[in-house]
């Protein structure tokens, strides 16, 4: 069955690209069969997972950072002797004593040296196996997982942003809305309306779309104010979609690009992360034991600080992930080391594993999704290797 998108699109041009800008966020669902649910967040602006996961007890780091606060020392919240939480993201330090947040400390996608956010964003979220993203798979990842479920349906989806996420392209429809747009008319006025609209193929597209969006309830999504509104409430709306059929939901909250003041800089954006996360936990209920969250970025960011107090663009970088169905309370995978040799080009926090191999083994295991599937049709080019073992 035709799967079923809808984006809405609002927001302006900051930092060095659109890309990075931080306000842009997006989200889209999905219905599928069972209890299990995936959230997926993609964390825009190349995230900084040495500053998020402080890897405090590798001698080199406080060598590579003497601008940049590290280590429990300096108010990161220890985890397990060797790596620290960054202390913004002291809120789901209960998470983690519960053995419901983890993290995968040397991922990346293939793309290599461009270090461009929009070229590392296509290829995060087309999930292909190049790194060529002009060439590459044109639909997304998850459009393409959808495509290869069996019982699975998109639901309602809603993209906030100025750029549709890749993730969702492929062959389904899509829908836009402009989240300030005002849009009340009473039954009376839909019908008539529908009635002006109905030999116009354009206008009557359109219209049903707005008339769907304010059916659908988007605008009772009620969040005081703050600088987490936004985070809370799209978190909040994906809960609610959660706790009925939808069983998949991805959405981006940016302003992770830190090339200056990193310290100042990445504070909302790691708000942010927290408080959406706590607001699924919160809002799921009971779901929450069956949801597993993963957090990606396009690309990590230099190991050494530049003499702006921030961090140019990498590429090994952190995986963060969530959830009541998780096994968490520890760092996933080997750790490469910050000394000289042990870095790629001499700069950045050599990958050890391909991050897409985390979402997939996760999508198995959620979902039974076969690996041939996986590997071939989701993920080209992809070699699963062994189980990481997400889940509890």
């Amino acid at each position: 069955m035709l799967s079923r998108r809808l984006f809405l699109k609002s927001g302006a041009l900051l930092g060095c690209s659109a890309a990075a800008h931080p306000f842009l966020s997006s989200i889209t669902f999905a219905s599928a069969p069972g209890d299990n649910r995936l959230v997926v967040i993609i964390l825009r602006g190349a995230m900084d997972g040495l500053d998020v996961f402080q890897p405090y007890g590798d001698p080199e780091l406080a060598q590579l950072r003497r601008k940049l606060s590290v280590g429990p020392q300096n108010g990161a919240h220890d985890l397990d002797g060797f790596f620290a939480l960054h202390p913004a993201l002291g809120d789901l330090m209960p998470l983690w004593k519960a053995g419901e947040l983890g993290f995968v400390p040397a991922v990346s996608t293939p793309y290599r040296d461009k270090r461009s956010h929009f070229d590392g964003q296509d290829i995060l979220e087309a999930g292909s196996g190049t790194d060529m993203p002009l060439r590459a798979q044109r639909d997304g990842w998850l459009n393409r997982l959808l495509q290869n479920m069996p019982g699975v349906e998109s639901h309602t989806a809603y993209s906030v942003g100025l750029d549709e996420m890749r993730i969702l392209e492929g062959p389904a429809a899509t829908r836009s809305w402009s989240p300030a747009t005002q849009f009340r008319l009473s039954p009376q006025g839909q019908r008539l309306l529908q009635h002006v609209w109905h030999d116009d193929p354009l206008f009557r597209e359109a219209g049903s779309q707005a008339v769907q969006i304010i059916s659908d309830g988007i605008e009772a999504v009620n969040e005081p104010g703050g600088p987490t509104r936004d985070a809370r409430a799209i978190a909040q709306f994906a809960a609610a979609r959660l706790n009925e059929e939808t069983r998949i939901a991805s959405f981006s909250i940016s302003g992770w690009d830190s090339h200056a003041q990193q310290e100042k800089t990445l504070q909302r954006p790691m708000q942010r992360l927290a408080a959406a996360i706590l607001t699924l936990k919160e809002g799921l209920g009971a779901n929450w034991g069956r949801t597993t969250v993963l957090a990606m970025t396009e690309f990590g960011r230099t190991v050494r600080e530049n003499g702006g107090g921030g961090t140019d663009h990498g590429t090994g970088g952190a995986m963060l992930m969530a959830g009541g169905a998780i096994r968490g309370g520890r760092a996933l995978g080997d750790w490469p080391g910050l000394r000289e040799s042990d870095l790629y080009a001499g700069r950045d926090l050599m990958p050890l594993r391909d991050i897409r191999a985390y979402a997939a083994w996760a999508m198995h295991d959620l979902f039974n999704v076969q690996n041939d599937i996986l590997e071939r049709a989701v993920f080209p080019d992809l070699d699963m290797g062994d189980n990481p073992g997400i889940l509890a």
